[in-house]
């Protein structure tokens, strides 16, 4: 087997991303020598839960650990070795995000880091836009639970992570975007008045952009195909699986597993048949703008 080189834009790759196809290749290998999970374990003083959540990515790589698996599963070509060590430095890299980390709680991270490896951005939102598409206000509105007098320091810096997600939407090689949003979302007072004007000034402005699009899931035909909020991530790198992304109230669930990516698909699919046309969306965000 050979070592695992990032395809092409190499430097694209965020932490996050590189620790995923680490972790793939690892677990390539360690199937491909017969060997278990909690044997794996066992060989880095570990346990097999250890070994499952360095193969997903969710955790970070220790060099000696990586060096012992790699004996382990029989790479002994000292010029392969090396790559992965070499990848597990790079994995380990804090991204951009870990200036925020007291703001961030630890479910959050991996988020960041795929939305910039990402070649694609799926979202559905019934309640708000999408934190990628939000302004400054419209966010603070929301972190501030719409009182003024909640904001803050902290709020003004976690507005500020959230504006520094979206950067990422202008990149030469940005993902694409594609929301589909409840027409209710449109009507939610949000902020103030001039506030939810704003932002939809901004929805219109961004939509410009040839990587984004938004949908809009008229009032008649919501609440059939998914009733809360989700995100699914798609990578151009085939070592990366498909990822959903859905949040609650304390946490989050990252989910991969083929037949329920396949369910979060076809979902996003039918609510993209039920919603308006991008064309007919932006007449909708512009009458609607007009009203306000």
């Amino acid at each position: 087997m050979n070592a695992v080189t990032p395809p092409g834009g190499e430097q694209s790759l965020g932490p996050t991303a590189r620790r995923m196809i680490l972790g793939s290749q690892l677990r390539r290998m360690r199937e491909d020598a017969g060997i278990t999970r909690q044997e794996a374990g066992y060989s880095i003083r570990g346990s097999e839960s250890k070994i499952s959540r360095l193969e997903l990515g969710r955790v970070g790589f220790k060099e000696r650990d990586v060096a012992d698996l790699l004996t382990m599963y029989g790479m002994t070509d000292p010029g392969e070795r090396q790559q992965f060590l070499d990848m597990v430095k790079e994995s380990n890299e804090p991204g951009w995000w870990r200036r925020y980390g007291d703001l961030m709680p630890s479910w959050f991270n991996d988020l960041v880091g795929l939305e910039e490896a990402a070649a694609r951005i799926q979202v559905w939102e019934p309640l708000y836009v999408t934190g990628l598409l939000q302004t400054e206000d419209y966010a603070r509105a929301i972190m501030s639970h719409g009182r003024k007098d909640m904001v803050n320091e902290q709020i003004d810096r976690r507005v500020a992570l959230r504006m520094r997600r979206q950067k990422m939407l202008s990149r030469p090689d940005a993902p694409r975007l594609w929301l589909v949003l409840d027409e209710s979302v449109l009507h939610r007072p949000i902020g103030d008045r001039e506030v939810l004007k704003a932002q939809i000034d901004h929805l219109l402005e961004m939509i410009q952009q040839p990587n984004i699009s938004v949908q809009i899931l008229p009032f008649d035909r919501s609440g059939y195909s998914a009733d809360s909020a989700f995100s699914l991530l798609r990578f151009a790198e085939e070592e990366l699986p498909n990822i959903a992304y859905t949040e609650y109230l304390t946490g989050a669930h990252y989910i991969d597993k083929r037949d329920e990516i396949e369910r979060y698909s076809r979902a996003l699919d039918m609510l993209a048949v039920d919603a308006e046309t991008p064309d007919r969306s932006r007449q909708m965000l512009m009458k609607r703008r007009a009203e306000i």
